[in-house]
């Protein structure tokens, strides 16, 4: 199914563009509108995103309260207007394991058996889905040029743990398995994810190496790695950077309902036993992340465990922002250069 870019409503192209806008206006409106930079932890916050925080602020304040169902429509809009259109060669719906999967084939790619990048959407296990991450596919495989296939997996709270380190297991095995169908080398097939989304790929990995899958390279972008979490990130940028902990306890608590779950290695990567032969990691985390220093603390255990490990830190950046590459500039930028990274990894 050819698709140059994905059709959205007026109003939410209305207020991608405003947001577009106000994110890349002078440093004076900016400042106006945003106030003093945002220092703390030595780290100064990227002054289009201060902009966006304010503003997101104070037109729709986040209410983390409302139902699941109602979270889950909310992310679709507003990955929508802070994603935008963003062109890609071609993209074909598919069934993956009996889930709906989406293939993305950049304009210009490498003849087929090639690269492939096998992605999984984060959201803390209870929202988000192809649609919320569509422009961040589009970005990684256009830019890149390697084919780049988002998976899907069951949800909490309707689907608790294991279901969707379950299907994350199964979609990758299909995807192994029917690798001449979809124009792929097998020898060349890598993993990735964010924030939920790079657990469930880092565990993928994980699984992999354990039972002589092949697979080339994990992609994990500010990945969840430890529920029982106290780390000075957390008490850092806990409230007001977009991924708050009344989120963070929420989404745990429906997808690891039983407490004495939640040092299991699949939730908890950093309890796992790290196998020989795991791919090479790529580990991308964000200055203001409550997640920073677990995803860090497990990039530390793989490399202390042999593993080839890149860890790339982006000291002005918040959770979140892969979903951000059509406003503003700095998330854009480190978007494009994991593309880049991916592109030498695979391609």
């Amino acid at each position: 199914m050819p698709l140059l870019s994905l059709v959205v409503s007026p109003r939410t192209a209305v207020e991608s563009r405003a947001l577009r806008v106000a994110m890349s206006a002078p440093s004076l409106f900016r400042r106006l509108v945003a106030g003093r930079p945002v220092m703390i932890d030595g780290q100064t916050l990227a002054p289009d995103l201060q902009v966006m925080l304010r503003l997101q602020a104070l037109a729709r304040p986040r209410d983390e309260e409302v139902p699941i169902a109602t979270m889950r429509s909310n992310m679709v809009r507003e990955t929508a207007i802070v994603g935008g259109v963003q062109p890609i060669g071609e993209v074909r719906d598919l069934v993956v394991d009996g889930r709906p999967a989406r293939h993305y084939l950049p304009s210009a790619r490498v003849s087929s058996p090639g690269p492939l990048l096998v992605y999984f959407h984060g959201g803390g296990w209870i929202e988000g889905g192809l649609d919320t991450h569509d422009a961040t596919c589009r970005v990684l495989a256009e830019r890149s040029g390697v084919p780049v296939l988002a998976l899907t997996y069951r949800l909490a709270p309707e689907h608790p743990f294991p279901a969707a380190h379950d299907d994350a297991e199964a979609g990758f095995r299909w995807v192994v398995d029917h690798a001449a169908e979809l124009g792929a080398d097998p020898q060349r097939i890598g993993v990735g994810g964010d924030s939920a989304g790079g657990n469930l790929a880092a565990w993928v990995a994980l699984v992999a190496a354990r039972d002589g899958v092949p697979l080339a390279w994990q992609l994990l972008l500010y990945p969840c790695t430890d529920l029982e979490r106290d780390t000075q990130s957390l008490r850092l940028f806990g409230e007001g950077f977009y991924l708050t902990t009344t989120f963070m306890d929420r989404a745990t608590d429906a997808y690891v309902p039983r407490p004495e779950d939640r040092r299991n290695p699949p939730v908890s990567l950093v309890h796992a036993e790290i196998p020989g032969g795991l791919a090479p990691a790529y580990v991308v985390t964000a200055g203001f992340d409550p997640l920073r220093d677990e995803g860090e603390t497990y990039a530390r255990m793989l490399a202390d465990a042999g593993v080839t490990v890149e860890l790339q830190r982006h000291t002005d950046l918040i959770h979140g922002f892969v979903n951000i590459v059509g406003v503003g500039s700095s998330s854009r930028a480190a978007v494009d250069g994991v593309a880049d990274r991916l592109r030498a990894a695979l391609a």
